[in-house]
């Protein structure tokens, strides 16, 4: 699975996403959106939300009360704040005290192979930096990754490329060029396309699958979070085209 290909790895930062890409979520996500959405009085299924993943969370918010709420001077900053409130202490609660908590298969493997071959590790998310926090304490990610931003800490979330922006400022890369951007939902691939990466790689583990992805034109999509060593290696299996 993971190969000695080191001296081959021409990119320097993969930027992955966090809930459904890099940490398991079984819709927990969804099911606390839908909570929250819930708490005002809004029944929301699961389906209509899942496609919001991904997207900083008050913004999604707004997005799916455009939809639901005919009467548009309800949507209001009060009413978003409460909802998202509501979101984010419920998050805070689960991934404090869940056993369901854990990395997706091959995660940390891969990882640590990057790390080894002298790529830098960067998670971002549409989590608030405190709900981020919890998970990468319970996970005890601290010292296996280089960079977190969270949607909070920036202007715009995704689709915007200021978290990736962010980070590249941060662990000083220079050029978009030398990135990837690995995730589960159309605005992962999105950011990473607005960002200029090199790479930009769906992964099924999470909300989207290979069908939903493929139409926002991701570089590589894949099944198993372990291919993304063979792609910014350049791989023949993998270079220059489009994989499920």
């Amino acid at each position: 699975m993971f190969t000695n290909i080191y001296a081959k790895m021409l990119i320097e930062l993969v930027v992955f996403d966090m809930a459904g890409t890099t940490v398991k979520d079984k819709n927990f996500v969804g099911i606390a959106f839908q909570q929250a959405m819930q708490s005002q009085g809004y029944n929301i299924a699961i389906e209509a939300v899942n496609p919001l993943m991904g997207y900083e969370k008050p913004l999604a918010i707004r997005m799916m009360l455009e939809t639901r709420e005919a009467d548009k001077t309800k949507i209001t900053d009060a009413l978003v704040n409460d909802i998202h409130t509501h979101f984010v202490n419920g998050m805070i609660q689960f991934y404090s005290t869940t056993q369901e908590i854990g990395p997706l298969p091959h995660v940390e493997e891969t990882f640590a192979t990057l790390r080894e071959a002298g790529v830098k590790i960067a998670l971002n998310t549409g989590f608030s930096r405190d709900i981020a926090d919890v998970i990468i304490s319970r996970l005890g990610w601290e010292d296996k990754i280089d960079c977190l931003v969270a949607s909070d800490e920036v202007p715009y979330g995704r689709p915007y490329p200021d978290m990736i922006n962010k980070i590249m400022q941060k662990l000083n890369i220079t050029s978009a060029n030398n990135v990837a951007k690995v995730g589960d939902t159309e605005v992962d691939i999105n950011e990473g396309i607005n960002a200029g990466c090199k790479y930009v790689i769906g992964i099924t583990t999470g909300a989207f699958t290979a069908d939903q992805l493929l139409p926002y034109k991701p570089t590589h999509i894949i099944d198993d979070i372990a291919d993304v060593v063979a792609i910014i290696s350049e791989s023949p299996a993998y270079a220059g085209e489009v994989h499920k």
